[in-house]
């Protein structure tokens, strides 16, 4: 098997389980060494264990790779900077930081906290910024310095955030956030040589058992092992002229996501009185929005 990223060095954050084990297990499998981030909370958030990150580094080791655990806190500006640190000291470079960690406190808007939306938003949102900003420092400086850079900043989006799913207002907007702050921070860091791309996945994990019932068949398709590859793939050297894309993977496809497009368009009314029968047949010509199997709604 020819091995993608030999040599190169990876972070993974929330690594210990689901999918972000998975990228860990299959980057390192092609000659990547890898950071397993992991605080080991449940899936809202509270609580900490080391052993799942631990154990990724083990089976890691075992199989003949290099990995170390790494359990800072993605969302805290110090310990994202740390982690960044951590990579860099241990192995004397990085070059992918993917960022995986998440958590879930699903509620409808109604009956939403204000703490269920801020635990969310800030580990997912500011989970990915976090890292992020350290690692994108670090490797503008690199590039300045007159380095060659081939980076790779790959985040994780939802289905729930691109096409919206009751019950998720805070996950989706932090999903749909990271989609959009991935082709931004692409544009701004092409110049370095770092690419910044996205995926959708479509897994059953510990955050996704229970939502539905699954036949065999399904589960097979939603298995963990079908999302790593386009990880591993946006990874390597081999992806330096893709970025600012998102990938929908998993579930049976691996699909490239097409975002907002202008749709019908008028010229500015300043009379709202007339706008009615105007907007609705604007409307009735637009494409639908997506369900959450990203086809046009009925």
């Amino acid at each position: 098997m020819s091995r993608l990223c030999e040599g190169r060095v990876a972070i993974v954050t929330g690594a210990g389980r689901g999918l972000g084990r998975e990228h860990a297990l299959m980057l390192a499998a092609h000659g990547a060494k890898v950071v397993v981030n992991d605080l080991g909370a449940g899936v809202d958030g509270t609580g900490t264990d080391a052993s799942p990150a631990s154990q990724v580094v083990a089976e890691i080791r075992a199989a003949g790779g290099e990995a170390v655990a790494n359990g800072d806190d993605v969302s805290d500006w110090t310990g994202a900077g740390n982690l960044i640190g951590h990579a860099i000291k241990t192995f004397g470079r990085l070059d992918v930081l993917v960022n995986n960690a998440g958590i879930l406190r699903d509620r409808m808007l109604a009956n939403m906290s204000e703490d269920e939306w801020d635990a969310v938003i800030k580990v997912h949102l500011k989970g990915t910024f976090a890292p992020s900003r350290h690692a994108a420092a670090h490797w503008r400086d690199q590039s300045k310095g007159g380095g060659p850079v081939k980076a790779r900043i790959i985040n994780t989006s939802s289905t729930s955030g691109i096409f919206g799913n009751v019950g998720q207002t805070n996950y989706g907007a932090a999903k749909a956030g990271i989609a959009a702050f991935s082709i931004i921070a692409a544009r701004e860091l092409w110049r370095y040589g770092v690419t910044v791309n996205c995926i959708s996945p479509s897994a059953q994990t510990r955050m996704t058992e229970g939502l539905r019932q699954l036949t065999p068949e399904e589960r097979a398709r939603r298995d963990t092992k079908w999302v790593s590859p386009i990880v591993t793939w946006l990874a390597s050297e081999q992806s330096q002229d893709v970025t600012a894309r998102v990938f929908q993977t998993g579930n049976g496809i691996l699909s490239v996501l097409e975002g907002w497009h202008r749709g019908p368009t008028i010229d500015q009314i300043g009379d709202p009185t007339k706008l009615g029968p105007i907007v609705k047949d604007m409307i009735a010509k637009a494409r639908k929005n997506a369900g959450m199997d990203g086809k046009d709604l009925d």
